[in-house]
């Protein structure tokens, strides 16, 4: 799960400050707030991953991958190479994992990692790294972070082409013999097998490396604008990923999952995905009834049918609401990832009316809540959204203890001076938002107000014209 991330110099963000992260956490926004920069900045280092060239800094993207931001010009605060981009994270892994340095023998026993970068701009625009730094932590019986291990790889002052690697609490021993020269790193995040090749006990740097990258491997995205419905679906047999960015693989991934069985809550009654998503858009008053259906025998394509409300028939799913088909890859994909999962969404609402939208946080909840095979899945969600409604019903969850507060964080990103600013949204134990931002969602006031005294004065001038 992810627990911090800090982002500086990236589009329109001079210094987001540190942004907490929960199971639940809401970015809210007027338009071009740069709200949407903050997911973007981590699609596009999932990408990056996930991009066949190791030393390739930073992924852009193209036309397949999940972001696109173009030149390092276009994605640097204000255009200006001079301002180098930094960012941290700090996430904690699914399991405790053991490092043993071969020399001294002691073993560190870590359950979080801090990463923090910064990246620069060359003569030549070239992307390339100026430092990173890891710092790796473990729990003490009163749950707070003990600093176990830090590791740092950095520019030589002297030497603009080589990198030197310095480390806290951990003695590196140098081997013997030709020194190498490192020069280069894995991405943006990664050592190079010369800096295990250089130190008798670095072996542990490649556990870093694979660690970052089952990290990125965990987040899913799924974008605003979903797919369109078909009238027949193909399905090969494989299992997908992810629904997809667009929700594409919504289909497959309810049919590949049949032998996967989840429990939502408190309830001990384990349900397919399908039920689950069934049972979700009818809580919403969207249908009553969902299934999908083999067309034949000898062919391997299915159709989506639902029964809408009043309804006796079924119907094929591209015959009903714009709605359903954009609500059902959010659905899908919450309850199809796998255990320890982060899924980025944004306006996971839209198209949905606002009945709709407040149920659909009540299924946020169940999401964080859900559990397979008797141990709670995970799930962190961050969300991207415009929904006054989605918010106010998780506000009166956590009044109700259905949720606790903790498990909610909201921010509220703001463009009214420049640079843009990220503000926290204080909420209390009874759901009460301490720091409500002016014209949060409009003036609702106001708009009664205007009204009121509009409709007497339309009355004053009927009764004049009497």
């Amino acid at each position: 799960m992810l627990k911090k991330l800090k982002i500086k110099n990236f589009k329109g963000w001079k210094d987001t400050k540190e942004i907490k992260l929960a199971p639940i956490t809401l970015f809210f926004g007027t338009n071009s707030s740069g709200k949407s920069s903050i997911g973007q900045f981590l699609m596009m280092l999932k990408q990056t991953v996930e991009s066949s060239d190791r030393k390739n800094v930073f992924f852009a993207g193209d036309q397949n991958s999940y972001v696109q931001l173009g030149s390092l010009k276009e994605m640097v605060y204000q255009r200006n190479l001079d301002n180098k981009i930094e960012f941290e994270y700090q996430w904690n892994l699914p399991k405790e994992t053991n490092i043993k340095d071969s020399i001294s023998k002691k073993t560190y026993n870590i359950a979080s990692i801090d990463f923090s970068c910064k990246i620069y701009s060359d003569e030549n625009e070239k992307i390339s790294i100026e430092k990173f730094n890891y710092n790796l932590f473990n729990y003490n019986s009163f749950d707070k972070q003990e600093k176990k291990i830090g590791i740092k790889m950095s520019l030589d002052t002297e030497n603009k082409n080589e990198y030197k690697i310095k480390t806290e609490k951990y003695k590196l021993k140098r081997n013997k013999g030709r020194v190498w020269n490192i020069n280069s790193a894995v991405r943006f995040y990664g050592f190079s097998d010369k800096v295990v090749a250089y130190y008798q006990n670095a072996d542990f740097v490649q556990d870093l490396n694979l660690e970052h990258e089952n990290f990125f491997k965990s987040i899913n995205y799924l974008g605003p604008l979903r797919t369109k419905t078909d009238r027949l679906y193909s399905w090969s047999g494989n299992s997908p990923e992810s629904v997809g960015a667009s929700g594409e693989n919504t289909i497959p991934a309810i049919l590949s999952a049949k032998n996967r069985k989840i429990s939502l809550g408190r309830s001990k009654q384990k349900k397919i995905i399908e039920e689950i998503v069934a049972k979700s858009l009818k809580k919403m008053g969207l249908i009553e009834n969902f299934r999908i259906n083999k067309i034949s025998k000898n062919r391997e394509e299915y159709e989506v049918n639902v029964k809408t409300k009043g309804s006796k028939h079924w119907v094929d799913l591209p015959d009903v609401g714009f709605g359903i088909s954009q609500v059902l890859p959010v659905l899908v994909q919450c309850f199809y990832a796998p255990k320890n999962s982060i899924i980025v969404m944004e306006q996971p609402e839209i198209h949905l009316h606002p009945s709709a939208q407040s149920v659909l946080a009540d299924v946020m909840i169940d999401v964080i809540n859900s559990k397979e095979n008797g141990k709670n899945r995970n799930i962190q969600l961050i969300i991207e959204t415009h929904s006054e409604h989605f918010l106010r019903r998780l506000q009166r969850r956590i009044a109700e203890d259905t949720i606790s507060q903790d498990k909610v964080s909201a921010y509220f990103a703001k463009i009214d001076k420049s640079p843009a600013k990220l503000e926290p949204l204080d909420i209390d134990l009874f759901g009460n938002i301490l720091n409500w931002p002016k014209n949060f969602f409009g003036d609702e006031m106001e708009d009664v107000v205007a009204q009121s005294k509009a409709a007497v004065r339309k009355q004053m001038k009927k009764i004049s014209d009497e």
